[in-house]
């Protein structure tokens, strides 16, 4: 069985303190655990954050079987990276503009998506607006029907504007 093939994480815990500052990093957080770890540093206000784990190694032939291990295999590349950008072959923006932490996209609700909004609405006002457009062509004077869609709208619309106060009570 393979045994441990970095040396103790304090030693990492160490190493990316000093690749962070050769970064220019204004704030910087990190963690590892059994199966993997990551790195986030915020450059000139845009996070960055860089992940490793064990799957993703041994998925890449690397045969590491610790947490700490990947934690130790991602320092050591970011701390390529600041060797790289130091001698002038890359720019460090070069290298990580694709590393942008950017927070999981808020999917749309779907009374937004029966009103046929593709985002939030900015006010109350734009799903009024849409409510009278739609009404108009869903009345089931027009469409000759149970009023099933007339009902559906109508009930889109409440919950629009409920998700937009309650939203607006928050801030």
């Amino acid at each position: 069985m393979a045994g441990k093939k970095y040396a103790d994480v304090e030693h990492y815990e160490g190493k990316l303190a000093k690749v962070m500052e050769r970064f220019g990093a204004q704030e910087w957080n990190f963690d590892w655990s059994r199966r993997g770890g990551w790195v986030e540093f915020r450059i000139d206000g845009q996070l960055y954050r860089f992940d490793h784990s064990v799957d993703k190694a041994n998925a890449n032939g690397q045969k590491i079987q610790y947490g700490s291990d990947a934690f130790a295999q991602l320092v050591l590349a970011l701390e390529d990276l600041a060797r790289l950008a130091e001698r002038g072959i890359y720019k460090l923006q070069t290298w990580i503009e694709g590393m942008r932490y950017l927070p999981p996209p808020i999917e749309l609700p779907e009374c937004f998506r029966d009103m046929g909004f593709s985002s939030l609405p900015a006010d109350v006002a734009a799903i009024n607006d849409r409510y009278r457009a739609l009404a108009k062509r869903n009345h089931p004077d027009v469409v000759k029907d149970d009023g099933t869609a007339f009902k559906n709208l109508q009930r889109a619309a409440e919950e629009a504007r409920r998700y937009l106060e309650e939203s607006d009570l928050r801030k």
